[in-house]
């Protein structure tokens, strides 16, 4: 473990555990602030907390707004009094390691109403919904393993603010061996995408192209030594190279507005191919013994059917 100096914050209140794989939880810490943590030892693989840290560093180096973190302490006091914040597995509970684990400042703390599933309606209150296309291709530059996700903060005149969350899977994935399609790390709701015009992102490749990438690569001394595996630190550097690839950038640019487009044909296609089908009909049973013909009633004898909405 590595030294643990006086400047650390630490973990002084459970609050609860929270969804995901990882088993994260939330805390306050000394700070007076709430974190979601994320323990060195956690079941997906020991590369998370470098993905994490590493992965809020690149983000924000692009301008894609996204918590800030810390290194947040966990001391074996905490672990002794909140036993339920423990990781559990096929084989019961494990202790998490203590020392220092992956915090980011809960999104709950800025001061907005955070949203996780937008209606249809409401993507057209998302400020810059071009940066889900400038992520995607900072995904894919890092590897990333997984669907992007990212919550929305709503201010009180309903615009929406996004805040992308949980990098544990860039550089390919917890343990760094995971190969996935370009299409992989796309938000999962893609109409996302649609408010944005094919040419309103030709400028992003040299956008990109200008970041500073040895700035980029020294901002890595903030994260803790013992969090630097080779794996993920061979991922950061084949991200750093893709990134400084103007030709890479392009083409990868092209790719995913073309996949985009085609995908946004077939699913016109499917509605349009829905709305000409005839409405299902559901039959209720065959139809009841009549008594006595009533004359009033023409469809006497006849199945009852009932048309779904």
């Amino acid at each position: 473990m590595a030294s643990i100096g006086k400047d650390f914050i630490s973990a002084t209140r459970y609050v609860g555990r929270l969804c995901g794989g990882s088993q994260p939880i939330l805390v306050q810490a000394s700070d007076g602030h709430y974190y979601v943590i994320k323990f060195a030892n956690n079941l997906q693989g020991a590369n998370l907390p470098f993905n994490e840290s590493a992965g809020t560093l690149l983000y924000r180096a692009f301008g894609l707004p996204c918590p800030s973190w810390k290194s947040l302490v966990i001391a074996d006091s905490f672990l002794d009094r909140n036993p339920q914040c423990w990781i559990h597995d096929v084989q019961g509970s494990l202790r998490p390691t203590s020392g220092l684990c992956f915090g980011s400042l809960f999104v709950g703390n800025l001061g907005a109403r955070p949203l996780e599933i937008l209606s249809g309606a409401s993507f057209s209150r998302i400020r810059n919904p071009k940066l889900f296309w400038l992520a995607w291709m900072v995904d894919i530059c890092a590897r990333h393993a997984d669907n992007r996700q990212a919550l929305f903060l709503e201010d009180a005149t309903g615009r929406l603010t996004t805040v992308f969350v949980d990098h544990g899977h860039l550089f390919g994935g917890p343990n760094g061996e995971k190969q996935s399609h370009f299409s992989a790390p796309c938000y999962l709701d893609r109409r996302i995408y649609e408010c944005v015009s094919s040419s309103s992102l030709e400028g992003l490749p040299g956008m990109m192209a200008r970041i500073d990438l040895k700035q980029l690569a020294l901002s890595l001394q903030t994260v803790p030594e013992e969090w630097k595996t080779s794996e993920a630190l061979r991922g950061f550097a084949e991200c750093l190279s893709r990134l400084s690839d103007l030709d890479f950038l392009r083409a990868t640019l092209s790719e995913i507005v073309n996949f985009q487009r085609q995908r946004e044909k077939c699913d016109q296609l499917d509605h349009n191919l829905s709305a000409k089908l005839p409405l299902p009909v559901q039959y209720s049973g065959p139809p009841q013994p009549q008594r006595r013909p009533q004359l009033a009633s023409a469809t006497a004898g006849f199945p009852v059917c009932a048309v779904q909405p």
